[in-house]
């Protein structure tokens, strides 16, 4: 076994402080009670254990170890400090745990939804790369309509749904993921293109794409242009806000839509402004509430967090 290599310290350089190696000594000499045997525990040689011993010695400014009878007898101070330090290694132990965790491939089966638009423009890539960190665990991916996650959820046939629509039901809960606010989006060419801002009132009489009435967000919307007076002329109704984008890219009219995940997408022939008042999204996961999530549904959380800009 060889001595690990050390540069020499210089008699006028002042040592600050000690290591957790010197303290990894001091706890393997109290358990042990000789150098030969903690060397071998932590993988060192003798002479580097009895130097780490000296060094923490003079740093603490008392003997910690009584030599008697080829013993290494701790002191009441090496006793006392050993005991301070249980709490430190126990922690760290745990650290190194969760580390070696994470490390740890996951296994079984996790079982999402989503509907359409962030099934298909926002989570494909994400389980694509936990499925790559994690190749022995199989994923079942389903597109469900948002009216039917909560359901699924609650009974448990999924572990975990994504979705921006707020579900009102006893059987789920819900953690945030992403705050938004809606965007007015109208084509390249129209009137409203170069405003700064849209209200209520810039849309009076415009052709209007909706999204279709089991959207949650639909129902706050058609409250607030009732509050403001003003009518909308509603051309198309539609499912998701993919399509709703590419019929404001057709010169269909404009619509109102929440920018994620499809921002990066409302780019050519589409001008995106800001809306007032603000209507907001929520983007949220969707758990079982009769049971705490698995580990596997935990990461995966974490992970889609991660991805986040």
């Amino acid at each position: 076994m060889q001595d690990e290599a050390e540069p020499p310290v210089r008699a006028d350089e002042r040592r600050v402080g000690f290591t957790l190696r010197e303290l990894e000594v001091l706890r393997a000499l109290v358990e042990t009670g000789k150098a030969t045997t903690a060397a071998q525990r932590l993988g060192l040689s003798q002479p580097a254990v009895s130097r780490s011993l000296a060094q923490l010695e003079a740093e603490l400014g008392r003997t910690l170890f009584a030599r008697e009878k080829g013993r290494l007898v701790p002191t009441r101070e090496a006793l006392a400090v050993n005991e301070e330090l249980g709490t430190i290694f126990a922690a760290l132990a745990r650290i190194a745990d969760r580390s070696a965790t994470k490390r740890r491939s996951l296994t079984g089966t996790l079982r999402l939804a989503a509907p359409p638009t962030i099934a298909h423009r926002f989570l494909p890539s994400r389980i694509a790369q936990f499925t790559k960190d994690n190749p022995e665990l199989e994923v079942v991916f389903d597109v469900l309509s948002s009216d039917a996650l909560a359901t699924s959820v609650a009974e448990a046939t999924h572990d975990l749904a994504l979705t921006d629509n707020s579900p009102s039901h006893d059987g789920v809960r819900t953690e945030l993921l992403l705050a938004t606010q809606a965007v007015c989006a109208v084509p390249s060419r129209h009137r409203l293109a170069d405003w700064e801002v849209i209200r209520p009132e810039d849309l009076e009489g415009e052709p209007f794409i909706s999204l279709t009435r089991r959207h949650s967000a639909r129902a706050a919307m058609d409250r607030l242009f009732e509050r403001a007076g003003v009518r909308r002329r509603i051309v198309i109704e539609t499912a998701t806000s993919v399509s709703a984008a590419e019929f404001v890219r057709e010169g269909m009219g404009v619509a109102i839509l929440n920018p994620f995940p499809i921002a990066h997408q409302l780019v050519r022939g589409i001008e995106v402004k800001p809306f007032e008042p603000a209507i907001p999204y929520r983007t949220s996961f969707l758990l079982p509430a009769s049971k705490p999530a698995s580990p596997t549904t935990l990461a995966f959380m974490e992970a889609t967090r991660a991805s986040l800009p």
